[in-house]
């Protein structure tokens, strides 16, 4: 059964989407086969992987929530070999309404998953900022949950109500969430605040921040709008390095490497 690792932090702009890309295709990269889903409304993965997010397929996310599709209809095949995906649309904003009155709506992902997760070794789900039940459904879907984070002040202020929703979960509908590990994204060894924030970062979580650094590149944020992983934009840059060193010690994490 593989391994699904919730990709999650409710501040924009902190790399969640790039993390959730570039992990998944250097883990299918590293010969795992693996799956991502885009849980997200706004579509940022389903697009950065070069799928259209308006098609008309009805083949999303939304149509296995409101039970007008089987999950394994809606898997897509990526440029990325041995990388899968579950695109997502716009229409995925409504099933936080529709499945209001639907009996255990926080677990639907995780009995559709149950179909196909022994396909794949792992399954990394994109999370939408919101904290409501598409979150929920994400985080009761997981294994863990793996929260990237911005190295500034600000940053490190958002991080309660996110662990908060955590708690909550763990101790509702998925006790055995644990924590996958927090990422530290478009780090600059430059600036003085950044190596402050991640010593900072490494003092109160400990062995839980991971060794590998993603520093800011300006490739990691090219390669999306050429509906790439970074591995197939630009395989040499500095960005595409640090996210295969992520996944290898992902794997080390979790005894797969």
């Amino acid at each position: 059964m593989g391994k699904v690792i919730a990709i999650a932090n409710q501040k924009g702009g902190v790399g969640k989407t790039t993390t959730a890309i570039n992990l998944a295709a250097s883990l299918a990269a590293l010969e795992k086969k693996v799956l991502i889903i885009d849980a997200d409304p706004q579509a940022n993965t389903t697009s950065g992987l070069n799928f259209p997010p308006d098609n008309d397929e009805k083949r999303t996310l939304y149509e296995v929530l409101i039970g007008e599709r089987e999950i394994e209809d809606t898997l897509v095949e990526t440029e990325m070999p041995g990388l899968h995906m579950i695109p997502s649309h716009i229409n995925l904003v409504g099933a936080e309404i529709e499945l209001l009155e639907t009996e255990g709506r926080e677990s639907i992902l995780k009995q559709a998953l149950a179909r196909i997760s022994d396909n794949y070794d792992f399954i990394i789900i994109d999370c939408s900022p919101s904290l409501g039940l598409i979150t929920v459904n994400s985080l009761t879907a997981a294994d863990s949950v793996m929260i990237p984070v911005q190295p500034e002040f600000f940053a490190l202020e958002g991080l309660g109500k996110l662990l908060q929703t955590i708690r909550l979960v763990q101790g509702g509908p998925n006790q055995e969430l644990t924590i996958e590990g927090f990422v530290v994204t478009m780090f600059d060894g430059r600036t003085k605040i950044h190596t402050q924030v991640v010593a900072q970062l490494r003092d109160h979580f400990k062995d839980m921040v991971f060794n590998t650094l993603i520093q800011r590149n300006i490739r990691l944020s090219e390669a999306p709008s050429h509906g790439k992983p970074i591995l197939l934009y630009d395989v040499m840059c500095n960005g595409a390095q640090n996210y295969l060193n992520l996944a290898k010690e992902v794997l080390e994490r979790n005894s797969l490497q």
